[in-house]
């Protein structure tokens, strides 16, 4: 069976990349990362005892593949007892492929309904809380570390809910995907949870998908994961046996990534159509955490509305993802008119909606590949642990002293509150300052602290088209805290280069956490200003609005103001 194709269109940067594969078949690459060399990405102590222990993703394929009978077994006995739905509560590499699968796949045949819980929003978890019959619900606690403080949080409060109305039985209707030695074993055996699947130590959370953290609830929402696992297992093959880089569909993609963000084409521009859309956050994560750090990396960028070639920069390599025979041609216009103005165009056909297993493996070995590429160590997050950090020390000053620290807004307009360092005497003042930071080769990140919901998304996107537009930019969008376990990472270890918008609001839902003396509310502002700190620990340029109760009609406001705003920088060029 054949594997997705990669075409590319590189036009000046065909060479350097031609170069590239060259070097790596010089040096061996595809031979070293089987074999598990540590020196493809660092040469220090550290690097040599953790990165071996970090490639498991590797051969994943082919152990889950063994693990079919177990999951189909326990699916079916999920389903007997009379479970209609399931809840996966996790955070970053444990919950973003599930996130994929419910938004990509059908409910199969005796399948579960899949519903995906990674925000502390506490509108959202109502609303969880609401669609699903608690007394038929799986809830799946997914954390490798065991300690995650947001799954865990979620767990305590379904439990808490089922064991109200079922009592000691609650426990059946729970289980815990987590990593040998983890803290949520002990947790599930006091609890009396119906099943823990133990994970493979060896394998990074961004590199998971095809573990149990994402086949166990592909299998319970009724996919068919023995077929699923052929795909990626058919890419495996070929990207093992080819040596020859430029014929590797992995090392390949890895070249060209890492290649041109060296010549300074650092913004990966995913361009996907709406049945892939969700391939767009998995791949965020994988390329932001893998390779934002020593001020260093690539920059995915997915969700972005395709403009006109004059509203880019020169920092941009777009990817277009999409299904083989559903080619969109106004997409495809579109970049033939980037490429012919000089931007690198790559193009993956994807043969069939399941075969996006295929680019499970493909890219987790390609990012691989451009971070060895780059100078960096591909597996680990060196800065991910900071926010995490930040946001304990409040939510133990809120445990002590009752509340969240105040801080007063710098400027009140139009019940917006704008909190910075400055002191301007109107927004549009405040904006200008702020936006007028901004160099060639820089990027915008929207971080929205806000519910995640159709017309909130729609005007997030229309500020984030009015801001590309104006100061041709890269420009993201995130949902707290799903970004912090995602691009966060390169945020902070990146390079320096971002203007950070953090929007926030008030919730119209208070639900407590489960023995804390705090709400889901007052957990997500406390991750909204530890992030806010350790952004400004790195020395980041980071202005943030309260929308207070009225987002919508604040995100118009925003909007407004900076449509209207004519840059007034002059030495600002492409």
């Amino acid at each position: 069976m054949a594997i997705n194709t990669l075409d590319a269109d590189l036009g000046a940067y065909e060479s350097a990349v031609r170069q590239r594969l060259q070097t790596m078949k010089a040096n061996r690459f595809n031979e070293r990362i089987w074999d598990k060399d540590p020196t493809l990405w660092k040469d220090n102590k550290e690097a040599k005892e953790m990165i071996p222990e970090s490639l498991g993703w590797l051969s994943v394929a082919e152990e889950m593949a063994d693990a079919v009978p177990e999951l189909e077994k326990f699916a079916a006995e999920v389903h007997k007892a009379g479970y209609t739905h399931v809840v996966h509560m996790g955070m970053g590499g444990s919950s973003l492929a599930p996130l994929l699968f419910e938004r990509t796949y059908q409910t199969g045949e005796n399948g579960l309904e899949l519903t995906v819980l990674d925000t502390t929003d506490p509108e959202t978890i109502k609303e969880v809380e609401q669609h699903v019959p608690l007394e038929q619900t799986l809830f799946i606690v997914a954390s490798k570390s065991g300690t995650t403080a947001e799954p865990n949080a979620f767990g305590d409060y379904f439990y808490t809910k089922l064991k109200s109305k079922i009592g000691d039985e609650a426990g059946a209707h729970f289980a815990v995907i987590t990593d040998p030695g983890s803290p949520l074993i002990d947790k599930a055996k006091k609890r009396s949870y119906r099943k823990v699947f133990l994970n493979f130590k060896d394998i990074g959370g961004r590199y998971s998908a095809l573990s149990y953290f994402g086949m166990v609830p592909a299998a319970l929402m009724g996919m068919d994961v023995e077929s699923f696992l052929e795909r990626p297992l058919r890419m495996r093959k070929v990207c093992k046996t080819e040596d020859e880089p430029s014929k590797n569909p992995a090392l390949r993609l890895g070249a060209i990534m890492g290649e041109l963000a060296l010549q300074g084409r650092d913004k990966l521009t995913l361009v996907l159509p709406d049945e892939l859309s969700s391939l767009g956050m998995w791949l965020e994560q994988l390329v932001a955490e893998s390779t934002g750090k020593e001020g260093k990396g690539i920059l995915p960028v997915t969700g972005e509305s395709l403009l006109k070639p004059d509203d880019y920069g020169d920092d941009r390599l777009f990817v277009d993802l999409h299904l083989k025979g559903r080619e969109d041609h106004t997409v495809s216009n579109k970049l033939k008119q980037l490429h012919e103005a000089g931007h690198p165009v790559a193009t993956i056909t994807v043969r069939e909606l399941e075969d996006i297993a295929q680019e499970f493996y493909r890219w987790e070995m390609a990012v691989a590949a451009a971070g060895a590429i780059i100078g960096i160590n591909a597996f680990n997050q060196p800065n991910v642990q900071g926010s995490k950090d930040a946001t304990d020390r409040l939510l133990k000053k809120v445990e002590a002293e009752g509340s969240l620290p105040a801080s007063e807004p710098v400027l009140v307009k139009r019940n917006l509150r704008f909190f910075s360092k400055e002191k301007p005497d109107t927004a549009e003042e405040l904006l200008r300052s702020f936006f007028n930071q901004a160099e060639a080769g820089d990027y915008i990140s929207i971080q929205a602290y806000l519910t995640e919901e159709p017309t909130t998304g729609q005007l997030l996107q229309q500020l984030r088209t009015t801001l590309q537009r104006q100061f041709k930019l890269a420009t993201t969008i995130g949902y707290g805290p799903r970004f912090l376990h995602s691009t966060g990472q390169y945020h902070k270890g990146g390079p320096n280069t971002g203007l950070f918008i953090q929007l926030t609001a008030d919730d119209k839902a208070n639900l407590q956490v489960p023995d804390t003396s705090y709400t889901f509310s007052v957990f997500k502002h406390a991750q909204a200003l530890g992030d806010l700190e350790s952004l400004r620990d790195h020395d980041r340029s980071v202005l943030k609005i309260d929308l207070n109760s009225n987002i919508h009609e604040g995100l118009d406001q925003l909007n407004d103001w900076i449509s209207e705003m004519a840059p007034a920088r002059t030495n600002y060029s492409k």
